[in-house]
């Protein structure tokens, strides 16, 4: 491609570098031992110190680089300076080498809307589930996920002492997706994937209604999805309010980009325009393949407890 890359290239590559740099915040405070917890709305529902410091990261790389970008992130934190060492000013090389899909080459800065999950999972790491954890970084256009960054902190955590931590994942749909191996679960098997610690009657109605052969409950939105690119899980089903843009913005970007679908319960795609609702009140259906069939199986009693919209 001649001249620059396109804005959404270096978008992408910027998170790219700052997703790791929040991943390497986000081990220095487990490390560190003192993971300042606060209770947000209740028990399961919680804030740490590296939620707080890798947004920081986040939100003061991207809108340094990015001055017109709308940025939105999970953590309702005061204006303050933010340190300099927390600034991750680096980019990929690898992506700005892609060649942008010729639909997003013209896209403006002043266009985009940035979904930070600075920390997702964050129950999980309190108790040392550290696979659960990932960064997000969504990026969107017009209501639509068109750009997604994943990445793991504690990645390859269970070699022990001396493993290389960490990975990321990111992808584009029309350019593709990478930093993982793409593999699905046998087509005679489904297994569906859902939460770990917001459960209830509807949620476990729903899924038992997708006649599982087998049910994975992990911690994480972001790992959800890294369960069905990987070939671990066939659906995620999560038939509740709780997730929120943040949530999907990234994962749903990814799983477009190798083919795969997400929406609410009815079967509806979510909009992630700078003034929508955060709450995604529908629930979350995902999958890799057969969505339509995941759809069909949704009982009436969570279509009426799930209103769309």
């Amino acid at each position: 491609m001649s001249g620059s890359p396109a804005v959404i290239m270096r978008l992408v590559a910027s998170s790219y570098a700052v997703a790791e740099k929040a991943g390497a915040i986000v081990r220095k405070v487990l490390h560190s031992g003192e993971l300042g917890i606060v209770e947000k709305t209740g028990a399961n529902d919680l804030q740490t110190l590296a939620d707080r410091l890798a947004q920081q990261s986040i939100c003061a790389s991207l809108s340094r680089r990015f001055p017109k970008i709308t940025i939105i992130g999970e953590e309702e934190l005061p204006d303050e300076e933010i340190k300099e060492d927390l600034v991750e000013s680096g980019l990929s090389e690898e992506i700005l080498l892609k060649t942008c899909p010729e639909e997003y080459s013209h896209l403006k800065e002043e266009e985009l809307v940035v979904w930070v999950d600075p920390l997702d999972g964050t129950k999980e790491y309190t108790e040392g589930l550290l696979d659960n954890v990932t960064v997000l970084i969504g990026i969107a256009h017009g209501g639509r996920a068109i750009a997604g960054v994943i990445h793991q902190p504690f990645y390859n955590y269970e070699l022990g002492a001396g493993a290389a931590l960490g990975r990321t994942l990111w992808g584009m749909p029309g350019l593709g997706a990478f930093g993982f191996n793409l593999q699905e679960v046998p087509g005679d098997r489904r297994i569906v994937t859902t939460t770990r610690s917001h459960s209830n009657k509807l949620v476990t109605d729903c899924v038992d209604a997708m006649e599982p052969h087998e049910v994975v409950r992990v911690g994480g939105a972001g790992n959800k999805i890294i369960q069905l690119v990987e070939g671990r899980a066939s659906a995620y089903v999560f038939a509740s309010p709780g997730c929120k843009k943040w949530d999907t913005c990234a994962t749903e970007a990814v799983l477009h980009a190798v083919g795969g679908k997400l929406t609410d319960m009815h079967g509806n795609a979510y909009c992630y325009d700078a003034n929508v609702k955060h709450m995604n009140s529908a629930g979350v259906l995902a999958t890799l393949r057969n969505h339509e069939y995941y759809v069909s199986r949704v009982p009436q009693s969570v279509l009426q407890a799930l209103k769309s919209g």
